[in-house]
């Protein structure tokens, strides 16, 4: 599988070479700015400090910013599991898209199907593991919301590119909206830790933070940062994925 790739360098990256065993993540993420001009001249300006790896373009094209043996810094502040500060250990792709901020749309077709194309031949070079195939905002739940609940997460999943739950929707209708116990509400969180999310579970705002993010990436048609028996059964299910 080939891709055509455009060259645009941006300055900021970590000079030092990684060594490719390290490299165990690829996170999506979207641009979140109002033009995809200005998210392209952001990520290849030196002031701003921030890159990506690789740019995909509302038409699908592709642009190389940060050659993969470089660390890009998309990350930023990050944990999943026992690993954090992920721009050492990932590639990031940003994939045009206006955000929350400016009018959230929808990924497009060509985006997609370069996003497939370009995360196949990544996770086979690198051989990383379907379960370190995430979202910003699921590596850091208090700070973000991209690539956020249009992201076809499920069709990835479907084309082997991720992981998804997999439970039949009308089975999961019936759960949504029905309220959880108190120790229910420690089961779902101790889930989500043991999936790899991690989140203090004393600050309350930091745990609605998580949910949502959560709701995003696995529930994507209810977006409301509270438990219940849908988001719980969800939970659980994915602790038996490795």
């Amino acid at each position: 599988m080939s891709v055509k790739i455009i060259n645009n360098y941006s300055p900021n990256f970590t000079t030092y070479k990684r060594n490719t065993n390290n490299i165990k993540y690829l996170i999506y993420h979207y641009t979140g700015m109002s033009s995809e001009s200005k998210a392209i001249s952001r990520l290849t300006n030196v002031r701003s400090k921030v890159s990506c790896h690789y740019f995909i373009k509302r038409n699908g094209s592709i642009i190389l910013m940060v050659p993969e043996l470089y660390e890009a810094w998309h990350a930023g502040k990050s944990h999943w599991k026992q690993d954090k500060s992920l721009n050492r250990k990932s590639i990031g792709i940003e994939i045009s898209n206006k955000g929350h901020e400016f009018g959230y749309q929808k990924f497009s077709k060509r985006q997609i199907r370069s996003l497939i194309k370009l995360s196949k031949i990544l996770l086979k070079k690198y051989k990383i593991k379907k379960t370190k195939i995430l979202g910003h905002s699921d590596i850091a739940v208090d700070r973000k919301k991209d690539p956020g609940e249009k992201f076809p997460w499920e069709y990835l999943y479907k084309n082997k590119i991720g992981v998804w739950h997999n439970i039949n929707q009308n089975v999961l209708k019936k759960m949504r909206n029905k309220k959880i116990s108190k120790a229910e509400e420690k089961i779902f969180y101790k889930s989500l830790l043991k999936f790899g999310y991690f989140f203090n579970v004393k600050v309350q705002s930091k745990k609605k933070s998580l949910v949502k993010n959560f709701q995003r990436h696995f529930r994507q048609n209810l977006i409301n940062g509270r438990i219940d028996q849908e988001c719980l059964f969800i939970a659980k299910k994915l602790t038996k994925i490795s």
